[in-house]
């Protein structure tokens, strides 16, 4: 096969430009999920194909629904269309920006009627008394002409007066005190603990010696009763019926024959017993 011949100036063209691959969307990078089957979409052979009684409910059970090869699952929940936008959707009823610009609506402010406040007797009492009126048609006529009220302060949580602040009051957290670093590191503390103790055992100490200088404590009759301790009989251990009238037994040394010369003897015939085995050796 004949090669076929370059153009001229081919060598001085620039390279051809490759083709880079096509950025994929979000959407299909990450599809929407597959909605669930139906029963026009099943062929004879498929994963999902049902004889007999067939309904659209068992395509949706993710129960009895069985994925198909080499597809992705299907959902088994019942989406809108594609035409179906999601969240709340809000009318515009205010007129938009022209009605904004042209007028604003501000709230009215609320009209709070005063409580009407309950009258202070014992304060009207006192002034007539002070005044001289003593009697009950005097207190009524003066009750008529100076009325007094009960000043109660608004109970409401947001009041309509500031409260009274001094003038020299700072508003806030106060400052946190500076750390004493010296002191940590001469161990201050230590010493200061350590001589709080040493007072108080000091203190223990001269109030226990004081107690003794008092006088010598005297055992009352009570005392002495409170440590005294009956002795105890001494009774002999129990036996058995059978064997209290058993005599003591005698030792080995006092049986008769069983006494030092008799020990004497047998010490005597056991040497001779060896001086005898000697000589059968030696001969």
């Amino acid at each position: 096969m004949a090669a076929v011949a370059a153009p001229a100036g081919a060598k001085n063209a620039p390279p051809a430009k490759v083709g880079l691959p096509r950025r994929r969307s979000v959407s299909q990078i990450c599809p929407p999920p597959r909605r669930p089957m139906t029963l026009a979409e099943l062929y004879p052979g498929c994963e999902n194909e049902r004889l007999g009684v067939a309904r659209e409910s068992m395509l949706q059970n993710h129960l009895i629904a069985k994925a198909e090869l080499g597809k992705a699952r299907r959902s088994n929940y019942t989406l809108p269309g594609y035409d179906f936008n999601y969240g709340l959707y809000l009318h515009g009823m205010d007129g938009g920006v022209p009605e904004a610009i042209c007028h604003w609506h501000v709230m009215k402010p609320r009209i709070i009627l005063e409580k009407e406040k309950p009258r202070d007797y014992m304060t009207t009492n006192i002034q007539a008394v002070k005044d001289g009126y003593v009697t009950a048609h005097e207190q009524n006529l003066y009750r008529k002409m100076k009325d007094f009220h009960v000043n109660v302060e608004d109970e409401r949580r947001f009041k309509r007066t500031p409260p009274k602040v001094p003038p020299d009051m700072t508003y806030g957290r106060p400052a946190r005190p500076s750390t004493p670093f010296f002191d940590l590191l001469q161990h201050k503390y230590g010493e200061i603990w350590m001589d709080e103790q040493r007072a108080v055992i000091k203190a223990e100490k001269a109030e226990k010696k004081q107690k003794k200088r008092r006088g010598k404590v005297y055992e009352t009759r009570t005392c002495l009763l409170r440590k005294f301790q009956p002795p105890m009989k001494k009774e002999d251990l129990w036996r058995i019926p059978h064997f209290q009238k058993v005599g003591v037994k005698r030792a080995y040394s006092e049986w008769p024959g069983r006494g030092r010369p008799h020990s004497m003897a047998i010490r005597f015939g056991a040497l001779l017993l060896l001086l005898l085995s000697l000589l059968l050796l030696l001969f």
